[in-house]
């Protein structure tokens, strides 16, 4: 079959969610959520699916410095006093949520996002961390992780954090050429690289990830190739191959480079292909729309299980159906509803002054929106539409799935249409299909581009 890849691009480069959630955050119904309605959701949930253990995300928001490419709710501070403050208010919210939930949470599931969480010191992450878990009881095979910079991740910050039951760290590489790592503001050594995979190893991570970006401003195949070249010489257990967002316009730390600095759509298409494809010769799998993992992560496990499973930390080993987010600006999904914590420190400081749960807005699911969630993850996650889910979908929907047949992004098989290596490049174009919201979001501009 020949395939034109400048008319794929042409077609499907348009702005387009990662599916992270189901309605995406532009399409949530603020006006009619409370918080009441809410915490009576998650008290529902958390009856019905407690049991499982609920997932924690905990948004630790402070920088030393700007990234200027990050899209994440950053504070920018050379003042190490907040720790302290910050992490008792962390601890507030999550004994209000105890409180809600009605007796010791059963835990499955942490996760230090940021932020920069080594911007904090080893001993005020232990206390964290400690107090969370003395008032939980751990469910099964528990997965702790955390994001870590390797400019600041110490030797005492991965083994503190071990020893508190972290088996999985993730370190922001984005790229290692030189040129692009001060257009975006965060030049890291190699050698710092290397240092703390080594340490993490060395204490005893059974999984280290590395987070890469193509399309990022003044890159090019060179620089991929000698990022690429790092990692096959490290092996990261898992590895988070991104597409670069560019947002200036909700992200000001953007507009210092151009768009004229940043590779075009079919640069950044070659940039992606080219980056996959070393990673699959070099022994990763490819899982969901991107990220790769070795065949003994439990990544890799969990796909060959069908147990992969998404939600706003992305991908995840662990299918529980209750994620609370503490923090600033963090994001909650308790199956029935999404509520999302207040998006400056002052305001979210303030609302526990008060002791009121920092959500300010978010959006109750119905039904439908229920089922087209499950319909979107089963895609996202196991990169298929099976039969059934073809069977009851519209007939455009029909149509447009037989044109990505013809275009090599699907492939028929007894009924299912499997995703191909190319359409797993155009994977949240596909799961796109099946949202009734995304016309009016290509209207806003809310997202990225997909390709």
């Amino acid at each position: 079959m020949q395939i034109n890849e400048k008319a794929l691009i042409a077609k499907y480069d348009l702005p387009v969610p990662r599916y992270t959630s189901f309605p995406t955050v532009p399409d949530w119904d603020n006006e009619s959520f409370t918080r009441e309605k809410y915490l009576e959701d998650l008290k529902l949930a958390y009856t019905q699916f407690g049991h499982e253990g609920i997932s924690l995300y905990i948004h630790l928001p402070y920088c030393e410095s700007l990234c200027t490419y990050c899209g994440c709710n950053t504070r920018i501070s050379i003042n190490h006093a907040v720790e302290t403050p910050y992490i008792s208010a962390l601890l507030k919210e999550w004994h209000m949520y105890k409180e809600v939930i009605g007796e010791r949470p059963k835990l499955k599931e942490i996760h230090l996002g940021g932020g920069t969480p080594t911007f904090f010191s080893p001993d005020n992450l232990k206390e964290l961390i400690t107090e969370i878990v003395a008032s939980s009881d751990l469910v099964g095979d528990f997965d702790f992780s955390f994001e870590g910079h390797p400019n600041n991740t110490t030797k005492e910050h991965l083994k503190t954090l071990f020893d508190c039951g972290f088996s999985r760290v993730s370190f922001g590489i984005q790229d290692l050429d030189e040129k692009v790592q001060k257009a975006i503001n965060r030049v890291q050594p190699v050698e710092n690289v290397r240092q703390v995979t080594e340490w993490a190893r060395e204490i005893g991570y059974t999984s280290v990830n590395y987070d890469l970006i193509y399309g990022l401003p003044f890159q090019n195949l060179k620089g991929i190739e000698r990022t690429m070249d790092l990692v096959e010489e490290l092996r990261p257990d898992r590895i988070a191959y991104y597409s670069y967002a560019h947002v200036p316009w909700k992200r000001p730390g953007q507009r210092a480079y151009s768009e004229q600095d940043l590779p075009a759509a079919e640069e950044k298409r070659a940039l992606n292909k080219y980056g996959t494809e070393r990673l699959q010769e070099a022994g990763y799998q490819s899982i969901g729309m991107d990220h790769f993992a070795l065949p003994d992560d439990e990544l890799s496990l969990a796909v060959n299980k069908g147990s992969l499973h998404r939600n706003f930390m992305g991908y995840t080993t662990n299918p529980g159906k209750i994620l609370i987010g503490l923090g600033v600006s963090s994001i909650s999904d308790v199956h029935y509803g999404y509520a999302q914590n207040l998006k400056t420190v002052e305001a979210y400081m303030d609302s526990l002054k008060e002791y009121t749960i920092p959500v300010f807005k978010g959006h109750r699911l119905t039904q439908e929106e229920i089922e087209t969630r499950e319909r979107i993850l089963i895609v996202a996650c196991h990169k298929a539409i099976p039969k059934e889910l073809f069977i009851t979908s519209e007939e455009s929907v029909k149509n447009e799935i037989f044109e990505m047949v013809t275009e090599g992004l699907l492939i028929a098989q007894e009924g299912d249409y499997l995703i191909t290596n190319l359409g797993a490049q155009f994977l949240r174009n596909i799961c796109s299909l099946f949202d009734p919201y995304q016309k009016l979001q290509r209207e806003q501009k809310a997202f990225s581009q997909g390709v």
